[in-house]
């Protein structure tokens, strides 16, 4: 197994913001008509907790409606809405790309980091500085147009896979209760956003498929492009370097400034989200803030380290942000007591 749990790639750190997928199939959705509409949860607050939300803000006349036009809804992706471990699909990408590009660059094999990550030298990839990640991530993800970028993308997601768990592609780890909630907020007037420290436009190429979430619902981390004319057509160029980080307190930020109003619903599972779950449930009326906890080793991952789980650089859910969540009167979805079903399809 893959050791990049002992990366250092913090969720502040650009590459760590980094997350991925595209194209889930056998995915099965409730019906509006069901009486369950979120079918794979368990009984229990945190399943009550999104239908009172719901509820609350749904019901005309009450002193928590909101107006169908400004019902929000926000995601984090990577531990939140698919799988993190061992690493962010967006870098299992980066990695991939360097290795389909390596033949292409000789001198790769002499030149750090590439050189460790063309033999796998695990030990030596674990000590990688944000450096090291930035100069693997400008030769993967820039260079190239928006249109070419995409299409790689596209090219990677089927023959994708996850490591650790041995299935693939990335995108069949799509959690069934989190698409369950998706549908039921969109049924019921809400707007639906992947609000993510992943690159914007790699999330963007597969969202509808996965989610159901339009482009431009997606908000993410972003790296300069700039318009030019090749061959007599516009394009959009991407350059490599960071121009938006959406994560820590740029999710907040983000909201504001592509949403233009605050969630009355967010979810998030680390110390990345706390400022986009501040903003979310410190406005007027009903909130509702939700952290999921991986806490389940037998079916997914267990991690934190909060509350005495193993500790990780990929994903930490730390005991100050249980912590907060306590103190803030979110909500922590427990992966192991919450879902009866994890993944969406077989």
């Amino acid at each position: 197994m893959l050791r990049f749990l002992e990366m250092n790639l913090g969720r502040h750190s650009s590459i760590g913001c980094l997350a991925a997928g595209l194209i889930l199939l056998g995915v099965h959705l409730p019906a509006r008509a069901q009486d369950d509409p979120l079918p794979s949860w368990n009984d229990g607050p945190a399943k009550q907790a999104i239908l009172d939300l719901v509820a609350a803000t749904t019901t005309e006349g009450g002193a928590d409606y909101v107006e169908p036009a400004d019902r929000i809804a926000t995601f984090d992706q990577d531990g939140t809405t698919w799988v993190e471990q061992p690493l962010y699909g967006q870098g299992l990408f980066a990695l991939d790309r360097l290795a389909a590009m390596a033949p292409e660059h000789p001198d790769w094999k002499d030149t750090e980091p590439f050189k460790s990550v063309l033999t796998d030298d695990h030990a030596a990839m674990a000590k990688f500085t944000e450096k090291d990640w930035m100069e693997i991530v400008a030769v993967t993800h820039a260079g190239m147009s928006t249109a070419d970028f995409e299409k790689i993308v596209d090219d990677w997601v089927p023959k994708s896979e996850n490591p650790a768990l041995k299935r693939g592609p990335v995108t069949s780890l799509v959690y069934q209760p989190m698409l369950e909630v998706m549908v039921y907020l969109r049924s019921n007037g809400f707007r639906t956003y992947i609000v993510t420290g992943g690159g914007q436009e790699f999330v963007r190429a597969y969202s509808q498929d996965i989610y159901g979430i339009p482009p431009a619902q997606v908000i993410g981390s972003s790296i300069v492009t700039k318009y030019e004319m090749k061959d007599g057509e516009p394009v959009l160029m991407r350059d490599p370097k960071l121009f938006f980080n959406d994560n820590n307190d740029g999710k907040a930020i983000g909201i504001n400034l592509f949403i233009g109003e605050r969630p009355q619903i967010a979810f998030g599972n680390t110390e990345g989200d706390k400022e986009m779950l501040e903003w979310t449930t410190a406005g007027d009326g009903a909130r509702l803030g939700l952290l999921v906890l991986h806490d389940d080793a037998e079916r997914e991952f267990a991690y934190g380290p909060a509350d005495g789980l193993p500790d990780t650089k990929v994903g930490t859910f730390s005991q100050a942000l249980m912590d907060s969540a306590k103190q803030n009167g979110w909500t922590v979805i427990s992966m192991k007591d919450d879902w009866k079903t994890i993944f969406a399809g077989p």
